[in-house]
């Protein structure tokens, strides 16, 4: 990419963004990670008593290797949890079960943000495969038409995915919230913990928009030059 000063004050701040935010989540989920909640239950549990309240029984929860890998898989119907989580009696390990227990809910609903972003995910996937072939022409020949064009179209198509991304990944968490207290599972004194850990990965998420919104519009801009 050209380092310019249209660059510099349009992406540079996102990008800082984005390393802090990934330091507060780290400094967060490591910190809570150490609390056990009163109650011992493990977030394999506390996923599997919020699906059974919302009448999931369709949708199986594994381990996974890795650390803070835990997803959703709405295709497979499969609650991936880290091993650290699956296992996990924290006040972390349980606001990160839950929260995915949370999109499982959201799918047995229909929640529309859900449902855009799975259409989303084949044509983000595409364009995160070309955005590579952008930052090493950038790079090496200069941005040319051609390849501010299909930037352009790439960031375009990430903005997108990750702005419909935000609600359900709050939603999520406002799930998890209530759910954690409304089962018995945490006392609402335990919750600042789950709300510093959730809060911390929900601005990776801003940080992850602003970022290809920032993008966007730095490219947008040297197409006008």
């Amino acid at each position: 990419m050209i380092i310019s000063p249209i660059f510099l004050l349009l992406v540079l701040p996102t990008l800082i963004l984005a390393g802090y935010a990934q330091y507060r989540v780290s400094s967060a989920y490591n910190k809570n990670v150490r609390i056990p909640s009163r109650g011992r239950i493990t977030g394999a549990e506390a996923a599997q008593a919020v699906m059974d309240r919302a009448g999931i029984n369709d949708v199986e929860i594994v381990r996974i290797p890795g650390h803070l890998t835990d997803h959703y898989d709405p295709i497979h119907k499969r609650l991936a949890l880290s091993d650290e989580n699956y296992r996990g009696t924290s006040l972390a390990a349980l606001g990160v079960a839950t929260h995915e227990a949370g999109h499982a809910i959201q799918h047995k609903v229909g929640y529309a943000a859900l449902k855009a972003r799975m259409t989303l995910v084949p044509v983000t996937q595409i364009a995160s495969q070309a955005l590579p072939i952008v930052m090493i022409g950038g790079l090496f020949f200069g941005l040319g038409g051609f390849l501010i064009q299909l930037g352009i179209i790439c960031y375009l198509v990430l903005t997108v995915f990750h702005l419909i991304t935000l609600p359900v990944e709050f939603d999520a968490s406002r799930r998890a919230k209530k759910e954690l207290v409304s089962l018995g599972i945490l006392g609402s004194d335990e919750m600042p913990g789950v709300n510093q850990t959730l809060n911390a990965a929900a601005l990776t998420y801003v940080a992850a928009f602003l970022t290809s919104l920032m993008y966007l519009v730095y490219l947008l801009a040297l197409r006008r030059n």
